[in-house]
C-alpha cells in the first residue's frame, strides 16, 4: 500500500473548505479516499467492491471574519488582486537562485508567469490575466499561503 501522507490530506481538506466544490476522490494503488462538503456522513451510502471509501465530511466554510482595520491606506480600485488559487507554498522564481519571475514596478504581459504555488509536491505555474505593472508583492519567497490570499497586486493602466 502506498504511505498516505497526512499533511497532504490536509491540504486537501483545507482547499475543499476553501472552494466551491462538494466531493473529491483520491486514488492511489490500494487506498481511495472520499471527502464530501455539506453532505451529512451518516446520509452518504456506497455500494462498491472490493471495501467501501472511507467518508469524511467536510465541515461548512466558516463566516467570513470582520476585516480589521490595518491602518494602510486603501489600495486603488482599478488595480487587480492576484489572489492563491490553492493552499500551498508561493515561490518567486523557477528555482533556489534564480531571477524572480517578477519585481515591484516591473510591466507584465498577459499570459506572463508571475510566480509558482507548490501543492502537493506540484508546481503550478500562476499567469497574469491582464497586462500591467507590478505594484505590490504581498508575500514572500517560500511562504504558505491560502486559497484565495492576495499575492500581489497589477496596475493595469500603468
Amino acid at each position: 500500500m502506498d504511505v498516505v501522507n497526512w499533511q497532504e490530506i490536509r491540504l486537501l481538506l483545507s482547499a475543499l473548505e476553501e472552494s466551491t466544490i462538494t466531493e473529491l476522490t483520491l486514488e492511489l494503488k490500494d487506498f481511495r479516499l472520499t471527502l464530501r462538503k455539506g453532505i451529512p456522513a451518516a446520509a452518504v451510502t456506497e455500494s462498491m467492491s472490493p471495501p467501501p471509501a472511507p467518508v469524511a465530511a467536510a465541515p461548512p466554510p466558516p463566516a467570513p471574519a470582520e476585516a480589521a482595520p490595518t491602518g494602510r491606506k486603501s489600495t486603488p480600485s482599478h488595480w487587480v488582486d492576484v489572489t492563491a488559487p490553492m493552499v500551498g507554498t508561493f515561490y518567486s522564481a523557477p528555482a533556489p537562485g534564480e531571477a524572480d519571475f517578477v519585481r515591484n514596478g516591473e510591466r507584465v504581459n498577459k499570459g506572463q508567469t508571475l510566480c509558482i504555488i507548490e501543492a502537493m509536491k506540484l508546481m503550478n505555474e500562476l499567469e497574469a490575466e491582464t497586462a500591467g505593472v507590478v505594484t505590490e508583492i504581498l508575500v514572500s519567497n517560500g511562504q504558505s499561503v491560502e486559497f484565495g490570499q492576495v499575492l500581489m497586486r497589477l496596475d493595469p493602466t500603468g
